[in-house]
């Protein structure tokens, strides 16, 4: 068995194939991407005088592949210039390199001979010991591993990535009846912490575990509408974000599927359980057998259960009435429950208010939780052994907010399992034995301890704590809390670290974070060596409080706003002249002020999919708690001392990055940005984050951290920058690329970055650069188009032009 996974072969090249490939070059490891030779030259081959010999037409499948993935939206790749450690080739003259490689990755259409006559043809080139794997959704892996050598079985298992596969957590892992148990562990270890992926053993059983219950509940969904007379928006509307489903909900999800994939699933579940009781519920009903024969197939075909239509100004969308088979504009049904739901923002709450509605909304969701959850602790342990796997595989795979288990604690074993019985149906074995062995619900939280109930033992055991994982959850419940107050917290991560947790709403900046910022570093002074600056909310931080920022510049509050400014300025510079090492550990969303935090650290290590960005101008304003000053510096600082160099197009970088608000679509965009130095890194699993943040903070202990001093040395471009950039902006603003309002804020933004009206060369402080940067988003503030940007973000969430 070979010692690591250093190199990889995808055979396959479609949208899966090439988004595996592409997010393994994402994390460094060189890839063979490799198709079939496509069976006729085409059109467009004899055009370019190509020939069947041609390495262009033969691989041109394959090239295709990574040409989509190129062009993806989201991105597949972290940065596009990682496409060089993908190769292309084929299947009938490539297959010799999977000699070279640790693992092969069938990713080819979703049939059984196609896979079986491919694993053949790899078996006659792959080394002893290579990993094997089948990214099948729901093809029996023993069926795949079918007359191969026993070293090919015993290093043969599933990896059903979801799509995208750069983004979707989840990895269902699973074994052949002949798979090595160290295959799976290192396969797990490898994927979990070099790919990123949240890893959930399944068996082989049909569609494995998320697939296996999502496709019950979309067709329960679909049976459920049909008999209790509810349209495709009222099923919509009940069954996304109301009950912690993504907002595609029930039929947007299947048009962005696909329909015919929908009906391939079905009859793939059928044809696997031809027994089971649960077979009738894959029974196409005639309106969706009409859209596929219709060819209204969703997304792809423009037209499923959803239509987009041009309007008069943007396009429209029309939904489909499944008993006319016609379209009409979508309308926004009464549902009283629901609206109410809507208000309530934690997710258990929101769930029992809508469930046990006795109203229509109500009666609805109620039924479709209650078949779901019947049919997902019926599975258990069929599909899985532990109910663990089922809710992770839920809420990483399918992005549901609670897996099914945690839906049952939601609504109260007892409470949901009575009336359950009461309406006539059969308990699973795993319930009725959860509530005889005296536990009211399937987790239970204890001290800083989790315990989960296993049908195995029927009681509740344990859950291990994971190795490199800090739960923050688990140090507020060990009383390991230094202080806290309604906006932030300070815990001890142990090792003497410290960790400054923010947890008000949205991990918006206000008042009370920046006096924790205050409190943390002096708690830091006296009992600890470092501190990371991290959380575990939905985003890192989505930035200063816009609301009350606009409030009091309505009210012309100008010293209250000033003073707001300084206080965070300082309690940033504090941050960066601390004299221990202060280390950010931003995820998702971090922008505007929660962006400029992590900028005056001494070392930022960020989680792979981290969107930083200095996004100020969307809201009429300029960045103003050291944001321009340190993407100036960070401009600057690759220049030589004493080196003569043109520094325009070094603060031409900055001034482009803030004034487009460009934010990055992944930590490695983020070094391209500037928002990361080239010595700060980043972590594929965000689970893993908070630990790897504390592992850089002492790391920069144990090397004698020495923290940087003020800075009255900056040399600045003055009048040249700001003449420079008014031609452009004049230009920009003559042909209609930019509006009146966004030269002006140019403007300001300029000003800041050329160290104000002065001599080109002139030195100046960062104490100087902060004055100015409060000065423009002062002068800014008071200009009625930024407060109507701030009202339109604050109203709808989007910037606004003007």
């Amino acid at each position: 068995m070979s010692s690591a996974i250093r190199r990889v072969a995808v055979l396959g090249a479609g949208v899966m194939g090439s988004g595996i490939a592409a997010h393994l070059a994402n994390v460094g490891v060189p890839t063979h991407l490799l198709d079939i030779v496509p069976p006729e030259l085409s059109n467009d081959d004899r055009r370019k005088g190509l020939s069947r010999e041609s390495s262009a037409f033969r691989n041109r499948f394959a090239a295709k592949g990574l040409d989509t993935a190129l062009k993806a939206s989201p991105p597949a790749f972290f940065s596009t210039k990682d496409v060089r450690l993908i190769t292309i080739g084929n299947i009938e003259d490539h297959l010799g390199r999977l000699s070279e490689v640790d693992w092969i990755i069938e990713a080819a259409p979703e049939r059984l001979e196609i896979k079986q006559a491919l694993f053949a043809k790899v078996e006659a080139h792959r080394r002893s010991g290579t990993f094997v794997s089948s990214n099948t959704s729901g093809i029996p892996i023993r069926l795949l591993a079918e007359g191969r050598s026993t070293d090919f079985r015993r290093h043969f298992l599933g990896t059903h990535f979801f799509n995208p596969p750069r983004y979707m957590k989840l990895l269902e892992l699973i074994p052949g009846p002949d798979t090595l148990p160290e295959v799976m562990q290192r396969m797990a270890t490898f994927a979990e912490r070099t790919l990123g992926k949240g890893i959930v053993f399944a068996k082989d059983t049909p569609n494995f575990i998320a697939n296996r219950i999502a496709a019950f509940g979309l067709f329960t969904a679909i049976r459920l509408m049909i008999e209790g007379d509810y349209s495709i928006e009222e099923v919509d509307r009940l069954t996304g974000s109301a009950i912690g489903r993504p907002k595609t909900a029930t039929f947007r999800t299947a048009d962005l599927v696909g329909l015919d994939t929908v009906a391939h699933i079905a009859a793939h579940i059928a044809d696997a359980l031809p027994d089971a009781p649960e077979r009738a519920i894959y029974t196409l009903p005639p309106f969706l057998l009409e859209l596929v024969k219709r060819g209204w197939l969703g997304e792809k075909a423009g037209q499923g259960f959803y239509k987009r239509v041009k309007g008069i100004e943007e396009h429209e969308i029309l939904v489909l009435d499944y008993k006319t088979m016609e379209y009409h504009p979508r309308q926004s049904p009464a549902l009283p429950s629901l609206d109410m739901a809507h208000g309530i923002e934690e997710p258990a709450e929101r769930l029992r208010a809508l469930a046990y509605a006795d109203d229509r909304a109500g009666r609805y969701v109620w039924q479709l939780l209650r078949e779901t959850l019947l049919y997902a602790a019926d599975r258990i342990p069929e599909i899985a052994d532990d109910i663990i796997s089922v809710d992770r595989a839920m809420t990483w795979g399918l992005g549901w907010e609670l897996g099914p288990f945690e839906l049952w604690d939601a609504l109260g074993v007892e409470k949901a399992s009575a009336r359950m019985a009461q309406e006539g149906k059969i308990l699973p074995t795993l319930v009725t034995g959860l509530l005889q062995s005296g536990a009211h619900s399937f987790y239970r939280r204890e001290a800083g301890r989790q315990f989960v109930f296993e049908l195995r033992t029927a009681k509740q055991v344990e859950i291990p704590e994971r190795s490199g994982i800090i739960h923050l959850r688990t140090l507020h419940e060990r009383q390991q809390v230094v202080t806290r107050n309604p906006g932030a917290s300070l815990l001890d991560l142990g090792d003497g670290v410290a960790c400054l947790q923010f947890h008000s709403k949205n991990n918006t900046i206000g008042p009370d974070i920046l006096r924790m910022m205050r409190t943390s570093l002096q708690q830091c002074a006296e009992r600890f060596d470092a501190l990371v600056i991290g959380n575990q909310g939905r985003h890192f931080c989505v930035g200063a409080n816009l609301m009350a920022i606009l409030f009091e510049a309505q009210e012309e509050n100008w010293d209250d706003i000033e003073l707001m400014i300084r206080a965070f300025q300082d309690a940033n510079m504090a941050l960066k002249l601390f004299e221990k090492p202060v280390v950010a550990a931003p995820f998702s969303m971090t922008l505007g002020g929660g962006c400029e935090i992590c900028l005056h650290t001494a070392r930022i290590r960020a989680a792979a999919e981290t969107y930083i960005g200095l996004v100020e101008a969307g809201v009429g304003v300029i960045p103003a708690a050291g944001g321009c000053k340190e993407m100036l510096l960070r401009s600057l600082e690759g220049i030589p001392d004493g080196a003569e160099v043109d520094l325009l197009p070094f603060v031409r970088h900055a001034f482009e990055t803030i004034a487009f608000a460009k934010v990055s679509t992944s930590a490695k965009d983020a070094q391209r940005l500037g928002y990361l130095r080239r010595t700060d890194d980043f972590t594929m699993n965000q689970d893993r984050l908070l630990h790897d943040a504390k592992q850089v903070a002492l790391g920069l202990v144990a090397g004698g951290y020495t923290p940087p001093q003020p800075r009255d040395d900056i040399k600045v471009l003055g009048t040249r920058a700001i003449a420079a950039a008014s031609t452009q902006l004049y230009n920009m603003k003559c042909g209609g690329h930019i509006s009146g309002h966004d030269e002006l804020i140019a403007r300001k933004l300029v000003g800041v970055l050329a160290g104000g009206d002065v001599v080109p060369g002139t030195l100046v402080s960062e104490a100087y650069l902060l004055d100015l940067e409060r000065e423009a988003f002062l002068s800014l503030c008071g200009e009625r188009r930024s407060q109507e940007r701030m009202q339109h973000m604050l109203k709808t969430g989007k910037p606004l032009r003007n």
